[in-house]
């Protein structure tokens, strides 16, 4: 079945969240299969915001291991408490990232990404996979990209 995105180009950012979450919503409802899931969230997200690069890292094995994602290549294992997904991994919080360039101990997986929110889902009170979502533009993420994302990775710990 071909499933299409309707999301205006010209709205706000927050008027294109509040289009694209239900839709991703329908179709992660009809979709058991997890790594299905998330590649089609990473596409939605990548398309309909305009996002540089959207991905999730899962956790096996002590290590966040590359998984769905869209855009240029990535760093495959990152360690928890190391660079920004490693850390929001370690805290098991929202981490927004401004400027990744003066993040410490940042992972420059792309010279073209400048800015970045990392938000973590959690089963059982432990978290289970990363949501990176990167711009190629500094201080892209504010406020709005945390509720709305959250709001996401709400979706998405149901389906866990």
């Amino acid at each position: 079945m071909a499933e299409e995105l309707i999301v205006n180009a010209s709205a706000d950012k927050k008027e294109k969240y509040e289009m694209l979450l239900p839709q991703i919503e329908g179709l992660i409802s009809v979709e058991s299969d997890l790594i299905a899931n998330l590649s089609n969230i990473a596409a939605a997200l990548r398309f309909g915001m305009s996002f540089f690069w959207v991905g999730f890292y899962i956790v096996k094995d002590d290590e966040l291991v590359l998984g769905p994602f869209q855009g240029p290549i990535a760093c495959t294992r990152i360690r928890k408490g190391k660079g920004v997904c490693g850390v929001s991994w370690e805290k098991a919080e929202t981490l927004l990232v401004p400027n990744v360039d003066e993040f410490p101990g940042h992972i420059a997986c792309s010279s073209d990404s400048k800015s970045e929110i990392v938000l973590p889902a959690l089963k059982d009170g432990e978290v289970v996979l990363i949501l990176d979502v990167d711009s190629d533009e500094l201080d892209n993420f504010d406020e709005t990209d945390k509720i709305y994302l959250e709001r996401l990775m709400k979706l998405i710990e149901a389906k866990l």
